[in-house]
């Protein structure tokens, strides 16, 4: 190790990142198909991405202008920058100041009683609730049924990056990704060491290469609400307006409406839906 480094404890941070981000191939780091380069090893964004931090915070890191990368943060850097046993001590005791911090306790997110008995009554309209990585936590009956052509019924993004099915029931997949991700980018930029963001991110970037180039760029302000059009297998055609409402007395839960205009053939169309996912009433003998 550099000398300079070694007495530079803050900028030293940021040269020792930046020394093994150089020194570290897109295909020894799990990117396939990342093309030729003028420079080798991996750029900033793509650093970030793996490690499931935002592109401006790692910037910050190697810039010397973030001081307090969590226990996290930096286990994840070693395992994006693929660090053996040594150079993983070293990472550590260049940012030693910000490891004695306490560490970021995982979220344990439950929704309410009244809130799931809430939605449960809505017979007409899927409803489910969010959490702060947008994990589904609640659903009602339609809701499910709406998303039955899913494989997985776990997370938004895991849903719209991993599950095929996602590019045939959003006609408009793009930009129903971009919101996704843009959502979760807001949701990090507040908290960008929070546990379960960062497995998501992490995960999320291994798997999907769509995931990796969006979560990379900026996104301006998410508009409150949407339409949304779907195609279901069973129903066809929605169109549905969606609204996502912060939960006040849990931060970072929203509760999710997904309406039809009265008397539409969307409206037809959830009713229907309705009436062939409903669990069958046993008939008295």
């Amino acid at each position: 190790m550099d000398n300079d480094i070694r007495h530079d404890p803050v900028g030293g941070l940021g040269r020792f990142l930046r020394s093994r981000r150089e020194r570290l191939s897109p295909d020894a780091a799990g990117l396939s198909g990342a093309g030729r380069r003028r420079v080798p090893g991996l750029r900033r964004d793509e650093v970030a991405t793996l490690a499931g931090v935002s592109p401006s915070y790692y910037s910050r890191l190697e810039q010397g202008r973030e001081l307090s990368p969590s226990h996290r943060v930096l286990e994840a850097l070693a395992r994006a920058l693929r660090l053996g046993d040594e150079d993983k001590g070293e990472l550590f005791r260049l940012a030693q100041p910000a490891t004695r911090r306490t560490k970021s306790p995982v979220r344990v997110e439950r929704v309410r009683p009244h809130l799931r008995q809430l939605i449960e009554s809505w017979t007409s309209t899927p409803a489910f609730i969010i959490g702060h990585a947008q994990d589904l936590l609640a659903t009602n009956a339609l809701a499910d049924a709406l998303y039955g052509d899913f494989a997985q019924h776990d997370n938004v993004l895991r849903m719209h990056f991993l599950d095929p099915t996602a590019k045939t029931f959003y006609r408009n997949a793009e930009r129903a990704r971009h919101r996704a991700v843009a959502d979760l980018q807001r949701t990090a930029a507040s908290t960008p060491e929070d546990p379960r963001i960062l497995e998501l991110v992490g995960e999320l970037s291994v798997r999907s290469g769509e995931f990796r180039a969006l979560w990379a760029r900026e996104y301006t302000r998410v508009p409150p609400y949407d339409v949304k059009h779907v195609r279901h297998s069973v129903v066809g055609d929605l169109e549905l307006r969606h609204e996502a409402l912060s939960i006040r007395s849990v931060p970072g839960q929203q509760l999710v409406v997904l309406q039809a205009e009265p008397g539409s053939p969307s409206a037809d169309g959830l009713a229907l839906l309705g009436s062939v996912s409903a669990p069958e009433v046993p008939r008295l003998s």
